[in-house]
């Protein structure tokens, strides 16, 4: 890749300050030395033809200047730099674990917790580009949505088909945690994480959280909670008899100690989302915490330009040389 050109010995533009001062001194010496002669009327010199001698009269000394400055050009050593690198990645691997139960569709989150919290793990995977990814959901029970991937562009397409309603409702973070765990517990990556997301506490499901939790630490993943919901009660959409969305109120209700335990005993962290705002801040503290390590080795070529302005020196001062002893040359 051409990165332009750099100066290895900048110091040499120093001599472009004589352009100024040879200047005055070539102002000062032509008019020192011009003859004065009075004529009653300049009447008879408007007619007289320009020469091309008058005209190119200061050119050799505007040659002069510009030779001095491709000089300080060419000395200064102008480089042309390619370079490439070679990039090792110590890659994370996250498993994100969404409830999609219906109680993910209140709205004290825009447009609801469920679209909230995709939004979010979306941007989260976008910033992530050199990690493996995947994704499980849970309701009343879980499955795998995604596997641990590379293709993010794969990854988002199926988070925004994620809707509540694709598997039995219920609340069964256990099942969810367990399926991440199997999805992660054979991968060499350096760290493995799950990012652990719900809105209420488990009601079902054959493997209870803390159990989860203990099959992540024995595998060395750590685990990120997340509890979304506002403080108190939130506005849920329910039918009427008549199929007309009505909303009600609903306790919020998040197992908050056993989500610090499970991160506590995988040396993860609990987080508590209350709105959308708090939810990004939550998953870019996590994206803070896991960063990927990247190993950067940068090679660098340089390619000595001075030639050219050196060339152009010259030809610039083979031409003044030239006309002083061709057209412009000063008879005895």
């Amino acid at each position: 890749m051409m990165n332009g050109i750099e100066f290895a010995h900048p110091y040499w533009f120093l001599l472009l300050a004589l352009i100024p001062l040879l200047s005055f001194w070539y102002w000062k010496k032509n008019n020192s030395h011009r003859a004065n002669i009075r004529f009653s009327s300049l009447e008879n010199f408007k007619n007289a033809p320009t020469t091309l001698r008058q005209k190119l009269v200061h050119f050799p000394f505007v040659l002069r200047m510009l030779c001095i400055a491709l000089l300080a050009a060419a000395l200064a050593r102008p480089q042309s730099s390619s370079s490439w690198q070679n990039v090792t990645t110590e890659g994370i691997d996250i498993v994100i674990t969404m409830d999609i139960s219906g109680s993910m569709l209140a709205e004290d989150f825009k447009p609801n917790r469920l679209e909230a919290s995709k939004k979010v793990a979306m941007n989260f995977i976008s910033g992530r580009p050199t990690d493996r990814m995947g994704l499980v959901v849970f309701a009343g029970e879980a499955f795998t949505q995604c596997p641990l991937t590379t293709d993010h562009s794969v990854l988002l397409n199926i988070f925004g088909g994620i809707k509540n309603g694709l598997i039995e409702d219920g609340t069964a973070i256990g099942m969810g945690l367990a399926t991440a765990v199997k999805r992660l517990k054979d991968s060499e990556a350096k760290s493995k994480v799950i990012i652990l997301l719900t809105d209420g506490v488990n009601t079902g499901g054959s493997i209870p959280p803390q159990t989860a939790a203990e099959i992540a630490k024995t595998f060395g993943i750590r685990v990120y909670t997340i509890g979304v919901g506002t403080m108190g009660s939130a506005p849920y959409p329910a039918k009427n008899m008549f199929g007309q969305t009505v909303y009600q109120d609903m306790e919020v209700k998040i197992d908050e100690d056993m989500m610090r335990k499970i991160s506590a005993m995988t040396d993860g962290k609990y987080f508590r989302a209350t709105d959308n705002k708090k939810l990004e801040e939550v998953y870019q503290e996590i994206d803070a915490l896991e960063k990927s390590k990247i190993d950067v080795t940068e090679f660098r070529k340089k390619k000595e330009e001075f030639l050219p302005f050196a060339l152009v020196a010259l030809l610039f001062l083979g031409l003044e040389i030239l006309l002083r002893n061709t057209l412009l040359r000063v008879l005895p």
